[in-house]
């Protein structure tokens, strides 16, 4: 009968393999199939946001954002109008936000007018911390830009004075 010698360095490296094996298998088992206590848990912590009047609400997407504008009238453009908003742009928004297409802190508003609804971008401007935890729109935004637009205290007239030079900016006339 033949002999087998084993020696410290394979014994160590046997018991690192057991380790090893064995603590995968438990992930697995722990990774794998319902749990019912878990399930419970989630049902627990909805309920517990459901209750909290500060945890973000989703909301149906109708294009128009969150926040006072329900509606503007777009029929006519204002080119005085446009020309205040140039002037609040320069003042408020140009830091962050370019009239190309390029992103410097937030996204470019070229075709803005065109992607999205006057009311949307009304909202955003005026509403921008409350766009971006319920709005799907904004929520996409800050995801891809990962800054969360400033609040510039902007009025409904001057966000209103705003649109009208993004419309400019994007060929209105």
């Amino acid at each position: 009968m033949r002999k087998f010698t084993i020696t410290p360095a394979q014994f160590q490296l046997s018991a690192w393999f057991r380790t090893t094996l064995l603590g995968a298998g438990c992930l697995f088992m722990v990774s794998c199939g319902g749990d019912a206590k878990q399930e419970t848990a989630q049902t627990e912590e909805q309920i517990e946001l459901a209750d909290d009047p500060n945890a973000p609400v989703e909301v149906e997407d109708n294009g128009m954002g969150i926040g006072p504008v329900k509606s503007v009238d777009v029929s006519s453009f204002d080119a005085a109008l446009a020309e205040k908003g140039k002037t609040i742009f320069e003042g408020k928004c140009s830091a962050c936000h370019q009239l190309s297409d390029q992103k410097i802190v937030g996204p470019g508003l070229a075709g803005v007018t065109q992607r999205r609804k006057p009311e949307w971008i009304m909202n955003m401007i005026v509403n921008p911390v409350e766009m971006t935890q319920k709005d799907p729109q904004a929520k996409a935004l800050l995801a891809e830009h990962l800054t969360q637009m400033t609040n510039q205290d902007i009025s409904e007239p001057d966000a209103r004075a705003l649109l009208e030079f993004m419309r400019q900016n994007d060929g209105a006339k």
